[in-house]
């Protein structure tokens, strides 16, 4: 199945690692509400981290592993009826996870391993890649072009901030024309974007009270679809409980993303290259 469609919004949400039983279903209940709101206009891909690889300390909670963590996937997928995907860090880990997950993440530090990113298109499945911070726009023709070398199925790129000084990330609204260049669907990862990288401290810090102007920024810039990480209580969050999105103020934020692609979709295109 092809995660992207051009006349719907994408939206994979979920939240960052996959915790409990009860984390994920409460999650996927309201997501999958959603999906019945807006069928004809939304997608909806369901994701969670079975494995948090590169926390910032040694002794930081990774999550559930990777085989519990497929199995609280592949009843998400059952239960819900919606499509699911998880980020993979090793090779070996794409064909157990393609078993189970529609599409297949690759994490921005890793986004130029090329044994990682053909494990992953051989695999069948779509695959998205998360621009690495460290990389210009213009560098991820690159990786799409690895990816179609290895006859990725689908893929889909997100742009998720760019290092800015140390501990800040900072997103180039340009960016979003450039991706698209490669002819590829471009998603903006508004939370990770918000993170405040080290900073000194023990923990990924940041701030979410910017979601909502950067989020609507990327759409108005011509963002196909968004990843957004939520959480029921992202204070008791296992991670990135700075950046991820109280649960309970997603479908406010929805009916805004979608109103707003929606108009962006009917706007001329003015081209003054």
């Amino acid at each position: 199945m092809s995660i992207f469609h051009p006349d719907k919004f994408l939206l994979i949400v979920g939240p960052c690692a996959l915790e409990t039983d009860a984390v994920c279903e409460e999650v996927a209940s309201v997501l999958t509400s959603l999906q019945q709101q807006y069928p004809s206009k939304l997608t909806v891909v369901f994701k969670g981290s079975f494995d948090k690889a590169n926390r910032t300390q040694v002794k930081s909670a990774r999550g559930v592993g990777m085989e519990r963590g497929l199995a609280l996937l592949s009843h998400i997928r059952s239960q819900y009826n919606l499509p699911v995907t998880t980020d993979i860090h090793e090779s070996h880990q794409a064909a157990s996870v393609a078993k189970v997950c529609d599409m297949l993440q690759i994490p921005a530090f890793l986004c130029r391993q090329t044994d990682l990113l053909r494990a992953a298109a051989e695999t069948g499945r779509c695959v998205s890649v998360k621009k690495g911070q460290f990389l210009s726009p213009f560098d991820m023709r690159y990786v799409a072009e690895k990816l179609q070398y290895f006859y990725a199925k689908e893929t889909i790129l997100m742009e998720r901030g760019t290092t800015f000084g140390y501990g800040n990330l900072v997103v180039d609204m340009r960016a979003f024309d450039i991706l698209k260049q490669t002819h590829c669907p471009v998603v903006f990862d508004a939370t990770h974007s918000l993170q405040l990288p080290g900073c000194g401290t023990q923990t990924t810090g940041g701030d979410r009270c910017y979601l909502p102007s950067l989020s609507k920024a990327a759409l108005a810039a011509g963002a196909d679809g968004l990843f957004v990480e939520v959480h029921p209580d992202p204070a008791s969050a296992w991670s990135d409980s700075a950046t991820q999105l109280p649960l309970a103020q997603l479908p406010a934020l929805v009916e805004q993303w979608l109103a707003l692609w929606e108009l962006n979709r009917t706007l001329p295109t003015i081209n003054l290259a």
